[in-house]
């Protein structure tokens, strides 16, 4: 892989997920710890996901054979190692020097899917010529925001598509951005040397004149906002799959499909644009109810050991996402740390699916619930 960042130690004591956040926190500083780490107002979603998962219990079996058991699963027509990708984060050089450009390395060498952000600090062609030679990778996605300039939002999906992308993943859940109060009381911005480099370019947006009676958001923010006929559009002039994600509600995942996604992503944006919405593990197994068996089905939030994969499988979801535990790791040692959350968490799967006889992703469901 062209452009392989250092290599760095794991700070010493740190083992679990849970480490490397509290190790990050004191070596990011307030501005970067504030966004990577903050959710929406009174932040009680944010903490509803990770509780959630807490409050399901396993319940086990013994004395089964599960020799030649594996993680394996199979997704869009790709086989994965395992079921953990790298979710889409913003401005990743804010963590670590090498910012994206680590991340796919540590993706690249554990097996690991890796969804490239739109507002990447790091160019979007720079991460698949670094990422596609390697044989045991997994997955490249790119994460789609629709852009006020719906020809500039055309040519992202081309530069993707030349680039070697494998499917495009639109966020739908931040037409509006959440209500940060972490981010406004250290006064939020960007360090100068970090931008979301694939948008440059983009024109800025012509100016709205509003009357008393109008409103700055539903009438100038929301004007160029998606809809489900842009959904339609996208689906239209891509040949890759596209995913949704931030899909909460069964009636929108099965909107999703009639408008021709090929997935969802069940997902409150790690509890940063929306609070007092369900925690995803709550809502998971409505979705997979209403849209059965085969359609592919992703969840974020609050995953933060492996037995949380294990569950998130068992109630329906075909493979996971997690965002801040992976830029915590990026922030303590770079690609190594990535490469280490990762690492924990599919050790952990392991350890669970052992544990609880089962030995493929497929044995695992609903039965390995306590209820």
């Amino acid at each position: 892989m062209s452009g392989v960042p250092s290599v760095e130690p794991i700070p010493q004591g740190v083992v679990s997920l849970g480490d490397h956040e509290m190790h990050a926190a004191k070596r990011l500083d307030a501005n970067a710890f504030a966004y990577f780490s903050g959710g929406a107002a009174d932040e009680i979603t944010l903490r509803a996901n990770r509780t959630a998962w807490d409050g399901i219990q396993l319940f086990p079996r013994v004395l089964r054979n599960l020799v030649g058991g594996h993680t394996r699963t199979a997704l869009f027509g790709r086989t994965l190692a395992h079921p953990i990708l790298l979710a889409p984060v913003a401005f990743q050089r804010m963590a670590h020097r090498d910012g994206e450009m680590a991340t796919a390395y540590a993706a690249s060498m554990q097996g690991a899917g890796l969804i490239l952000s739109s507002q990447a600090s790091v160019l979007l062609e720079h991460v698949a010529r670094a990422v596609l030679p390697e044989r045991q990778r997994g997955p490249l996605w790119f994460q789609l925001y629709f852009q006020h300039d719906r020809g500039f939002t055309k040519e992202l999906v081309r530069r993707a598509e030349s680039a070697g992308y494998e499917a495009l993943v639109v966020t739908v859940d931040a037409s509006s951005s959440g209500v940060r109060d972490r981010e406004r009381r250290v006064g939020f911005k960007l360090p100068p040397d970090v931008s979301a480099v694939n948008l440059a370019g983009l024109p800025a947006p012509k100016p709205v004149m509003l009357n008393e009676h109008q409103s700055r958001m539903f009438d100038a923010l929301l004007a160029t906002a998606p809809t489900w006929k842009d959904i339609e559009w996208l689906r239209g002039i891509t040949r890759l799959p596209v995913i949704l994600k931030g899909i909460m509600h069964p009636g929108d995942a099965q909107l999703a499909a009639q408008h021709g996604a090929d997935g969802v992503i069940v997902s409150n944006h790690g509890g940063r644009t929306l609070d007092t919405v369900p925690a995803t593990a709550t809502i998971l197994p409505r979705i997979r109810a209403a849209m059965g068996p085969q359609f592919p089905i992703l969840a974020d939030g609050g995953i933060r050991r492996g037995t949380d994969v294990f569950k998130a499988i068992a109630l329906g979801a075909d493979a996971v996402l997690i965002g801040r535990p992976y830029v915590f790791g990026l922030a303590n040692a770079g690609a190594m740390g990535v490469s280490h959350v990762v690492r924990l968490l599919r050790d952990e799967l392991e350890i669970a699916m052992a544990l609880c006889g089962c030995a493929t992703l497929a044995d695992i469901n609903a039965d390995a619930l306590f209820s």
